[in-house]
Protein backbone atom coordinates (compact mmCIF):
# COMPACT_ATOMS: atom_id res chain seq x y z
CA UNK A 1 0.00 0.00 0.00
CA UNK A 2 2.80 2.41 0.81
CA UNK A 3 4.57 1.74 -2.49
CA UNK A 4 1.27 2.04 -4.38
CA UNK A 5 0.50 5.39 -2.75
CA UNK A 6 3.96 6.72 -3.52
CA UNK A 7 3.71 5.39 -7.05
CA UNK A 8 0.40 7.16 -7.62
CA UNK A 9 1.86 10.36 -6.22
CA UNK A 10 4.81 10.06 -8.56
CA UNK A 11 2.55 9.35 -11.53
CA UNK A 12 0.47 12.42 -10.75
CA UNK A 13 3.61 14.51 -10.46
CA UNK A 14 4.97 13.20 -13.74
CA UNK A 15 1.62 13.81 -15.47
CA UNK A 16 1.46 17.38 -14.18
CA UNK A 17 5.07 18.30 -14.80
CA UNK A 18 5.98 16.03 -17.71
CA UNK A 19 9.67 15.29 -17.86
CA UNK A 20 10.67 18.66 -16.37
CA UNK A 21 11.51 17.13 -12.99
CA UNK A 22 13.65 14.46 -14.58
CA UNK A 23 15.39 17.00 -16.80
CA UNK A 24 16.11 19.20 -13.80
CA UNK A 25 17.47 16.17 -11.99
CA UNK A 26 19.70 15.29 -14.96
CA UNK A 27 20.90 18.90 -15.31
CA UNK A 28 21.78 19.03 -11.61
CA UNK A 29 23.73 15.80 -11.97
CA UNK A 30 25.60 17.15 -15.01
CA UNK A 31 26.41 20.35 -13.13
CA UNK A 32 28.02 18.19 -10.45
CA UNK A 33 30.31 16.64 -13.06
CA UNK A 34 28.30 13.49 -13.79
CA UNK A 35 28.06 12.07 -17.33
CA UNK A 36 25.19 13.34 -19.49
CA UNK A 37 22.28 11.16 -20.58
CA UNK A 38 18.47 11.06 -20.97
CA UNK A 39 16.33 12.46 -18.17
CA UNK A 40 15.21 9.00 -17.03
CA UNK A 41 18.76 7.67 -16.65
CA UNK A 42 19.34 8.68 -13.01
CA UNK A 43 15.94 7.45 -11.71
CA UNK A 44 16.59 4.09 -13.44
CA UNK A 45 20.10 3.79 -11.94
CA UNK A 46 18.71 4.73 -8.53
CA UNK A 47 16.00 2.06 -8.82
CA UNK A 48 18.54 -0.69 -9.53
CA UNK A 49 20.94 0.59 -6.86
CA UNK A 50 18.22 0.67 -4.20
CA UNK A 51 17.02 -2.81 -5.20
CA UNK A 52 20.50 -4.16 -4.38
CA UNK A 53 20.58 -2.00 -1.25
CA UNK A 54 17.28 -3.50 -0.07
CA UNK A 55 18.66 -7.03 -0.38
CA UNK A 56 21.81 -6.14 1.55
CA UNK A 57 19.87 -4.29 4.27
CA UNK A 58 17.74 -7.35 5.06
CA UNK A 59 20.68 -9.76 5.03
CA UNK A 60 22.73 -7.47 7.29
CA UNK A 61 19.85 -6.78 9.68
CA UNK A 62 19.99 -2.98 9.34
CA UNK A 63 17.48 -0.40 8.14
CA UNK A 64 17.59 0.78 4.55
CA UNK A 65 17.75 4.46 5.52
CA UNK A 66 21.06 4.12 7.34
CA UNK A 67 22.64 2.72 4.14
CA UNK A 68 20.78 4.93 1.66
CA UNK A 69 21.90 8.39 2.78
CA UNK A 70 25.69 7.84 3.09
CA UNK A 71 25.97 5.71 -0.06
CA UNK A 72 23.77 7.84 -2.32
CA UNK A 73 25.27 11.11 -1.06
CA UNK A 74 28.76 9.67 -1.46
CA UNK A 75 28.47 8.04 -4.88
CA UNK A 76 25.64 9.90 -6.67
CA UNK A 77 25.82 13.52 -7.88
CA UNK A 78 22.75 14.68 -5.92
CA UNK A 79 22.58 17.51 -3.41
CA UNK A 80 22.62 16.31 0.19
CA UNK A 81 19.26 17.97 1.01
CA UNK A 82 17.47 15.91 -1.65
CA UNK A 83 19.22 12.72 -0.52
CA UNK A 84 18.16 13.29 3.10
CA UNK A 85 14.55 13.94 2.07
CA UNK A 86 14.46 10.73 0.02
CA UNK A 87 16.21 8.83 2.83
CA UNK A 88 13.44 9.73 5.29
CA UNK A 89 10.79 8.48 2.86
CA UNK A 90 12.76 5.26 2.34
CA UNK A 91 12.85 4.61 6.11
CA UNK A 92 9.23 5.70 6.46
CA UNK A 93 7.96 3.33 3.76
CA UNK A 94 9.52 0.30 5.45
CA UNK A 95 8.14 1.33 8.84
CA UNK A 96 4.61 1.86 7.52
CA UNK A 97 4.67 -1.52 5.80
CA UNK A 98 5.76 -3.37 8.95
CA UNK A 99 4.02 -1.37 11.71
CA UNK A 100 0.42 -2.75 11.63
CA UNK A 101 1.52 -6.41 11.64
CA UNK A 102 3.92 -5.82 14.52
CA UNK A 103 1.21 -4.15 16.59
CA UNK A 104 -1.23 -7.02 15.95
CA UNK A 105 1.35 -9.54 17.22
CA UNK A 106 2.23 -7.43 20.30
CA UNK A 107 5.79 -7.21 18.97
CA UNK A 108 5.46 -3.42 19.06
CA UNK A 109 4.28 -1.79 22.28
CA UNK A 110 2.19 1.38 22.13
CA UNK A 111 2.85 2.07 25.81
CA UNK A 112 6.59 1.95 25.15
CA UNK A 113 6.44 3.76 21.82
CA UNK A 114 4.21 6.78 22.50
CA UNK A 115 6.30 8.58 25.19
CA UNK A 116 9.43 7.94 23.15
CA UNK A 117 7.72 9.03 19.91
CA UNK A 118 6.56 12.31 21.48
CA UNK A 119 10.14 13.20 22.35
CA UNK A 120 11.83 11.85 19.22
CA UNK A 121 9.36 13.32 16.72
CA UNK A 122 9.53 16.81 18.25
CA UNK A 123 13.32 16.65 18.21
CA UNK A 124 13.32 15.29 14.65
CA UNK A 125 11.57 18.47 13.50
CA UNK A 126 14.26 20.53 15.24
CA UNK A 127 16.95 18.35 13.67
CA UNK A 128 15.48 18.73 10.17
CA UNK A 129 15.39 22.53 10.55
CA UNK A 130 18.98 22.53 11.80
CA UNK A 131 20.09 20.33 8.91
CA UNK A 132 18.53 22.63 6.32
CA UNK A 133 19.87 25.79 8.02
CA UNK A 134 23.48 24.66 8.41
CA UNK A 135 25.97 24.84 5.50
CA UNK A 136 26.07 21.65 3.43
CA UNK A 137 29.74 20.99 4.14
CA UNK A 138 29.13 21.14 7.90
CA UNK A 139 26.21 18.70 7.63
CA UNK A 140 28.34 16.46 5.39
CA UNK A 141 31.12 16.35 7.99
CA UNK A 142 28.65 15.63 10.80
CA UNK A 143 27.06 12.92 8.64
CA UNK A 144 30.47 11.33 8.06
CA UNK A 145 31.22 11.29 11.78
CA UNK A 146 27.79 9.83 12.55
CA UNK A 147 28.15 7.06 9.94
CA UNK A 148 31.55 6.10 11.35
CA UNK A 149 30.00 6.00 14.84
CA UNK A 150 27.15 3.78 13.57
CA UNK A 151 29.65 1.39 11.96
CA UNK A 152 31.54 1.07 15.25
CA UNK A 153 28.25 0.66 17.16
CA UNK A 154 27.18 -2.17 14.84
CA UNK A 155 30.57 -3.79 15.30
CA UNK A 156 30.65 -3.78 19.10
CA UNK A 157 26.98 -3.96 20.14
CA UNK A 158 25.70 -7.31 21.39
CA UNK A 159 21.92 -7.27 21.67
CA UNK A 160 20.31 -9.35 24.41
CA UNK A 161 17.25 -11.42 23.48
CA UNK A 162 15.62 -11.15 26.93
CA UNK A 163 17.35 -8.71 29.31
CA UNK A 164 16.86 -9.38 33.03
CA UNK A 165 14.95 -6.54 34.71
CA UNK A 166 14.54 -7.32 38.40
CA UNK A 167 12.61 -4.18 39.34
CA UNK A 168 10.86 -1.59 37.21
CA UNK A 169 11.64 2.04 37.99
CA UNK A 170 8.95 4.53 39.07
CA UNK A 171 8.83 6.41 35.75
CA UNK A 172 8.50 3.26 33.67
CA UNK A 173 5.76 2.02 36.00
CA UNK A 174 3.88 5.34 35.79
CA UNK A 175 4.05 5.29 31.99
CA UNK A 176 2.96 1.65 31.87
CA UNK A 177 6.05 0.45 30.03
CA UNK A 178 5.46 -3.26 30.41
CA UNK A 179 3.63 -5.98 28.56
CA UNK A 180 3.30 -9.57 27.43
CA UNK A 181 3.91 -11.21 24.05
CA UNK A 182 3.95 -14.73 22.66
CA UNK A 183 7.25 -15.93 21.21
CA UNK A 184 6.51 -18.59 18.55
CA UNK A 185 10.18 -19.59 18.28
CA UNK A 186 10.25 -20.83 21.89
CA UNK A 187 6.47 -21.41 22.31
CA UNK A 188 6.36 -19.34 25.49
CA UNK A 189 4.62 -16.23 26.77
CA UNK A 190 7.14 -13.56 27.74
CA UNK A 191 6.44 -10.84 30.29
CA UNK A 192 8.65 -7.76 30.20
CA UNK A 193 9.15 -4.40 31.87
CA UNK A 194 11.64 -1.54 31.57
CA UNK A 195 14.18 0.12 33.85
CA UNK A 196 16.52 3.12 33.48
CA UNK A 197 13.60 4.87 31.77
CA UNK A 198 14.70 8.48 32.28
CA UNK A 199 18.21 8.09 30.72
CA UNK A 200 16.59 6.24 27.82
CA UNK A 201 14.06 9.03 27.18
CA UNK A 202 16.81 11.65 27.35
CA UNK A 203 18.84 9.76 24.75
CA UNK A 204 15.89 9.91 22.37
CA UNK A 205 16.31 13.70 22.27
CA UNK A 206 19.69 13.16 20.59
CA UNK A 207 18.36 10.31 18.42
CA UNK A 208 15.46 12.46 17.17
CA UNK A 209 17.73 15.37 16.28
CA UNK A 210 20.13 13.08 14.41
CA UNK A 211 17.28 11.35 12.56
CA UNK A 212 15.89 14.67 11.31
CA UNK A 213 19.24 16.27 10.55
CA UNK A 214 20.70 13.41 8.51
CA UNK A 215 17.58 11.64 7.17
CA UNK A 216 18.91 8.28 8.36
CA UNK A 217 15.87 6.99 10.19
CA UNK A 218 16.77 5.93 13.70
CA UNK A 219 16.48 2.15 13.90
CA UNK A 220 20.24 1.83 14.36
CA UNK A 221 19.93 3.79 17.65
CA UNK A 222 16.39 2.91 18.79
CA UNK A 223 17.07 -0.80 19.22
CA UNK A 224 20.23 -0.57 21.40
CA UNK A 225 18.61 2.03 23.69
CA UNK A 226 15.33 0.13 24.10
CA UNK A 227 17.05 -3.25 24.45
CA UNK A 228 20.39 -2.69 26.19
CA UNK A 229 19.61 0.39 28.28
CA UNK A 230 15.87 0.17 29.05
CA UNK A 231 15.67 -3.64 29.18
CA UNK A 232 12.97 -4.36 26.58
CA UNK A 233 13.25 -7.82 24.93
CA UNK A 234 15.02 -7.71 21.57
CA UNK A 235 11.91 -8.60 19.55
CA UNK A 236 9.86 -5.91 21.30
CA UNK A 237 12.70 -3.39 20.83
CA UNK A 238 12.94 -4.14 17.09
CA UNK A 239 9.15 -4.06 16.59
CA UNK A 240 8.69 -0.87 18.61
CA UNK A 241 11.60 0.75 16.75
CA UNK A 242 9.90 0.02 13.42
CA UNK A 243 6.67 1.56 14.68
CA UNK A 244 8.58 4.56 16.05
CA UNK A 245 10.06 5.29 12.63
CA UNK A 246 6.58 5.79 11.18
CA UNK A 247 6.05 8.68 13.64
CA UNK A 248 9.54 10.17 13.94
CA UNK A 249 10.34 10.13 10.21
CA UNK A 250 6.94 11.56 9.27
CA UNK A 251 7.61 14.61 11.44
CA UNK A 252 11.01 15.24 9.84
CA UNK A 253 9.81 14.40 6.33
CA UNK A 254 7.18 17.17 6.45
CA UNK A 255 9.93 19.74 7.02
CA UNK A 256 11.82 18.53 3.93
CA UNK A 257 8.58 18.40 1.89
CA UNK A 258 7.64 21.96 2.84
CA UNK A 259 11.11 23.17 1.88
CA UNK A 260 10.92 21.49 -1.55
CA UNK A 261 13.67 18.99 -0.73
CA UNK A 262 11.77 15.89 -1.87
CA UNK A 263 11.94 15.14 -5.61
CA UNK A 264 9.37 12.45 -6.55
CA UNK A 265 11.51 11.18 -9.44
CA UNK A 266 14.26 10.56 -6.90
CA UNK A 267 12.21 9.39 -3.91
CA UNK A 268 9.83 6.99 -5.66
CA UNK A 269 12.46 4.84 -7.47
CA UNK A 270 14.38 4.69 -4.19
CA UNK A 271 11.37 3.48 -2.20
CA UNK A 272 10.18 0.99 -4.83
CA UNK A 273 13.68 -0.39 -5.39
CA UNK A 274 14.41 -0.81 -1.69
CA UNK A 275 11.03 -2.41 -0.92
CA UNK A 276 11.34 -4.89 -3.80
CA UNK A 277 14.91 -5.67 -2.76
CA UNK A 278 13.71 -6.29 0.79
CA UNK A 279 11.26 -8.96 -0.42
CA UNK A 280 14.09 -10.71 -2.29
CA UNK A 281 16.39 -10.35 0.71
CA UNK A 282 13.85 -12.09 2.97
CA UNK A 283 13.80 -15.08 0.59
CA UNK A 284 17.61 -15.20 0.45
CA UNK A 285 18.01 -14.86 4.20
CA UNK A 286 17.75 -18.62 4.84
CA UNK A 287 20.58 -19.41 2.40
CA UNK A 288 22.89 -16.44 2.97
CA UNK A 289 25.50 -15.96 5.68
CA UNK A 290 24.24 -12.87 7.55
CA UNK A 291 27.41 -12.59 9.64
CA UNK A 292 29.58 -12.11 6.55
CA UNK A 293 27.05 -9.65 5.04
CA UNK A 294 26.96 -7.72 8.32
CA UNK A 295 30.73 -7.28 8.40
CA UNK A 296 30.66 -6.30 4.73
CA UNK A 297 28.07 -3.60 5.48
CA UNK A 298 30.16 -2.32 8.40
CA UNK A 299 33.12 -2.03 6.02
CA UNK A 300 30.96 -0.18 3.47
CA UNK A 301 29.70 2.21 6.17
CA UNK A 302 33.26 2.93 7.29
CA UNK A 303 34.19 3.73 3.70
CA UNK A 304 31.04 5.84 3.13
CA UNK A 305 31.58 7.73 6.40
CA UNK A 306 35.18 8.50 5.46
CA UNK A 307 34.03 9.68 2.01
CA UNK A 308 31.37 11.95 3.56
CA UNK A 309 34.02 13.46 5.83
CA UNK A 310 36.28 13.95 2.82
CA UNK A 311 33.52 15.74 0.87
CA UNK A 312 32.64 17.89 3.88
CA UNK A 313 36.27 18.93 4.31
CA UNK A 314 36.51 19.70 0.58
CA UNK A 315 39.22 17.17 -0.30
Amino acid sequence: MVVLALGLAGAAFAYAAGADGGKAMAEAAQAAGAPSGPWWMWPAILLVFCFVLGIIAVLAGVGGGVLFVPLVSGFFPFHLDFVRGAGLLVALAGALAAGPGLLRRNMASLRLALPVALIASACAIVGAMMGLALPTNVVQMCLGGTILFIAVLLLVSKNTAKPVVTKQDALGLALGMNGVYYDPSTCETVEWKTHRTLPGLLLFIIIGIMAGMFGLGAGWANVPVLNLLMGAPLKVAVGTSKFLLSITDTSAAWVYLNQGCVIPLMAIPSVIGLMCGSFVGVKLLAKAKPKFIRYMVIGVLLFAGAKALQKGLGF
